[in-house]
């Protein structure tokens, strides 16, 4: 697969416990985005934060929290995110979604126009 050097970057803010037909919509995401081929997808548990509730997630011993934050990350040319965006209508809530541009330096070890990741 190859990912242009300018890239784009997804990025999708959810809690934990957030669910998409019974599984948690982390899972959901990262697989519709597997489905489509795109060049690749992470995802980050966060140690604390809080969205537009303001109700603050912990993961401090004396708060356990058990929907602390998630971020999805997913990077590939700007038109194939674009496209992804619709599939995830269906799925997200309340949910912060935003792009960015980015400059791939190093993909699969020898550059952003190589072969994918397995």
């Amino acid at each position: 697969m190859n990912i242009p050097a300018e890239s784009t970057l997804l990025r999708i803010f959810l809690g934990e416990s957030d669910q998409h037909v019974g599984s948690p919509l982390y899972e959901a995401i990262v697989l519709a985005a597997r489905e489509r081929h795109l060049a690749g997808a992470t995802v980050l548990r966060g140690m604390m934060g809080f969205g537009h509730s303001s109700r603050l997630h912990t993961a401090k011993i004396l708060r356990l929290s058990d929907d602390l934050p998630i971020v999805v990350e997913i990077v590939d040319a700007e038109a194939r995110i674009r496209d992804f965006l619709p599939a995830l209508e269906g799925m997200l809530g309340g949910c912060l979604v935003t792009l960015e541009k980015v400059q791939v330096v190093r993909y699969d070890g020898t550059g952003p126009d190589a072969g994918g990741i397995d």
